[in-house]
This record gives C-alpha cells, structure tokens and sequence, in this order.
C-alpha cells in the first residue's frame, strides 16, 4: 500500500537524507509532501513553509529529519497533521513528542526511512 509521507526537514540539498528519502519514497510511488524552513521543490512538489504551518490532510507517515532540539514549536503541528505514524529518524530521537504521539494513538518508530523501504518494511 503506498503511503502519503510528509518529510518534516525537507530539502533541496541532494547531499542530506530528507533529500535521499525524497528521492527513495517517490521511486517507490508513494507520494511525498515535503515540509520544512528551505524554499525550492523536491521531485516535482514545492516545499511547503513550515512556518506556516499548511493544512494537508490524508498523511499516513510523518517521517523526521528536523533534530530534537528544534522540534518543540512544531510539535502541535505534527500531531495536528494526524499521521498514522510518525518515524524518527536516526539524530531526530524525541522521547517527549513520541509521547504526546502515542497517547494520540499514533504509531511510533525508531527507525531509518531509507532503511525501511531498502528492506520493503516500508
């Protein structure tokens, strides 16, 4: 089943992960809304102003490549967005907002994107 993944930290740099899971998530046909502080576009989709905190609706995953550290004003928003699950990728771990995300019933995982859909765990 493909899964509409927003990629928390998106960006334009072809050297970071967002952009590597970008690049991976769109190959594999899901479908991708990029999310973060960099204007520009990845794989066709503008990315959207974090700043702004923008309506999308139907997310399945919320994959994470913005640190803990600059997570806390966006916490509300990703919980808003209503993800099925929320990924944390490796140096994005966030105990407190895995938190508020369970007792919201959304699945938590501790894990690589780009690792997940290497081995179809995706």
């Amino acid at each position: 089943m493909k899964k509409k993944t927003a990629i928390l930290g998106a960006t334009t740099n072809p050297g970071r992960y967002a952009y590597f899971a970008a690049e991976r998530l769109v190959s594999n046909k899901h479908e991708i809304v990029p999310i973060g502080i960099k204007k520009g576009e990845v794989f066709g989709k503008e990315i959207l102003n974090i700043r702004d905190r923008p309506s999308v609706t139907g997310i399945d995953t919320v994959t994470m490549y913005i640190g803990a550290q600059n997570q806390g004003e966006w916490e509300d928003y990703i919980l808003a967005l209503k993800p099925k699950r929320i990924i944390f990728n490796p140096g994005s771990e966030n105990p407190s907002l895995a938190k508020k995300a369970l007792e919201k019933e959304i699945d938590v995982q501790y894990a690589c994107t780009l690792v997940m859909l290497g081995n179809g765990l995706y």
